[in-house]
């Protein structure tokens, strides 16, 4: 699709394509041969490090101002507010950013829109390397299989988001979904693909995972990286994605029961969300003092407590309408303040703002670091919820309600076993889903693969001011406006790119 270069920064290696004005013509000093790069099973680590390292960069270019954009982080960010449920008094994350009012999506020159895509293919791009090179490197075969499975779940992961992107909702009612997708770049030598199906891009994604659950790693050296779990995890996400309940069920529970990952105490869920040790926590990032970005990290967008210009001024809420819903025993309950008052929600510093509903869920993992955590990717809260709702939609409502109560039973120590069957049932697994997931990246993307409406008319949604913002306050379910148009960059480098969205 570019060219790709190489550069070796101390341990870290990341393998990153360039725009074709961008290719050097020379060596420098700090670019090695693919040979030097992936020569043993040590360099081809620091490799995968890399990659994990750019999940939570912040990166800039001429072409993609990726202010606000963490990473993967701000990716997860940028799609909860296209939903109903996150919102703030300002606009920033609904104009300038373009996810909110839904211009990031539809305009293929949006810097948003091309971050998303770079930042995903660029860890595809990376896996491949790492993929075609490992056999032939000096080092054990442990290593080997260690580095194919984390370089085959990175491969998956990237292409989940972008099928969902780019290609309408998969429909396992209307197999084979021909419904055309993204290029599928699976080597080094890759270029100038042509998009592929929805159908090709998810078979491949499977594929990909069952290979990484196959090599069963696991032992990780850190919560950065994907093991086993986070392999099963990915493949019951996808499987619910793809109505595929069965499989749902199978994964999900494999999770589960493995007991890795247990569900948080109640005192932990209330300790911020920030710190990789949490029980739950299965995949995240960890970034160092040093590695942190004090004005664009995941924290400095959405902790309450994060001492940046936009975060004093901008506190993120909760649409009422779903905290309204909340029992008043869930410790969830606690994660936002209906009437904030000095007293109920203390602040840093006066120059922080109180907003009704705003959220204390995140905060900041260092007194002192205006903006450090541990952003999660994967919770296995998630996979009770996964497991629920794959039940309650095969109608097995039994075991959706005890799916549901394995996790509502740690958060409301006082709940009692649903009752509700058939669509009450499901309706209460995703106001669950809904309020547990808060801020972690999933509405926007169940709202499409539901082939759910957005409705922004509800209770206290919007609450900021903004004309361009007023005029999506709802959007039908399956309408254009759920897909991204290809980025132009993409068009214009990629002759056999095809025909872009409508």
């Amino acid at each position: 699709m570019k060219k790709i270069l190489i550069f070796a920064v101390l341990l870290a290696v990341l393998i990153a394509p360039s725009c074709k004005k961008e290719y050097l013509q020379t060596q420098p000093t700090n670019q090695v041969s693919l040979e030097e790069v992936f020569s043993t099973t040590t360099n081809a680590t620091a490799v995968l490090n890399g990659i994990y390292s750019y999940m939570f960069t912040r990166t800039t270019t001429t072409t993609t101002n990726a202010q606000g954009k963490p990473g993967v982080g701000g990716i997860l960010l940028g799609i909860d507010f296209m939903g109903e449920d996150l919102h703030q008094a300002a606009a920033t994350w609904f104009t300038s950013t373009g996810e909110g009012n839904y211009q990031a999506p539809r305009i293929d020159t949006h810097p948003s829109n091309l971050y998303y895509y770079r930042t995903f293919y660029r860890m595809i791009n990376n896996a491949n390397y790492l993929l075609e090179y490992i056999d032939a490197a000096t080092g054990s075969d442990a290593d080997k299989n260690r580095i194919k499975a984390e370089a085959y779940t990175i491969r998956a992961y990237a292409y989940s988001y972008l099928v969902q992107f780019y290609g309408t909702r998969y429909n396992a009612a209307a197999k084979p979904n021909n419904q055309l997708a993204v290029p599928l770049v699976l080597t080094v030598a890759d270029v100038a693909k042509p998009r592929v199906s929805v159908e090709q891009i998810y078979t491949q994604i499977i594929s990909d995972l069952d290979k990484a659950i196959a090599l069963n790693l696991t032992a990780k050296v850190n919560k950065t990286h994907a093991d086993v779990w986070v392999a099963k995890g990915l493949r019951a996400r996808v499987a619910l994605t793809m109505q595929d309940y069965p499989n749902a069920i199978k994964y999900a529970k494999e999770v589960i029961d493995g007991g890795k990952y247990p569900l948080m105490s109640q005192a932990d869920y209330q300790s911020g969300f920030n710190n990789n040790s949490l029980s739950e926590f299965m995949w995240c990032a960890m970034p160092t003092t040093e590695q942190g970005d004090t004005f664009g990290s995941f924290y400095a967008q959405i902790a309450y407590n994060a001492n940046t210009t936009y975060m004093r001024g901008t506190p993120k809420m909760i649409n009422s309408a779903l905290y309204n819903q909340i029992s008043p025993t869930d410790v969830r309950k606690k994660m936002w303040e209906p009437a904030p008052t000095a007293a109920n929600f203390p602040l840093p510093t006066t120059a922080f703002t109180r907003r009704n509903y705003m959220s204390r869920k995140f905060s900041v993992k260092t007194v002192g670091d205006p903006s450090l955590g541990d952003t999660p990717w994967m919770r296995s809260a998630e996979m009770h919820l996964i497991l629920a709702e794959a039940y309650a939609r095969s109608t097995q409502d039994g075991l959706a309600q005890a799916a549901l109560f394995a996790l509502v039973s740690k958060r409301d120590l006082s709940a009692v076993q649903s009752t509700n069957i058939g669509t009450a049932l499901v309706d209460e697994i995703m106001v669950n889903r809904r309020v547990e997931l808060w801020g972690e990246g999933f509405r926007y993307l169940d709202l499409k693969r539901l082939n759910l409406p957005l409705d922004r008319t509800i209770a206290n949604v919007p609450n900021y001011i903004s004309t361009s913002v007023a005029e999506v306050t709802s959007i039908p379910a399956g309408d254009v406006r759920f897909l991204f148009l290809i980025p132009r960059d993409e068009i214009n480098a990629n002759p056999n790119i095809g025909p872009q969205n409508p």
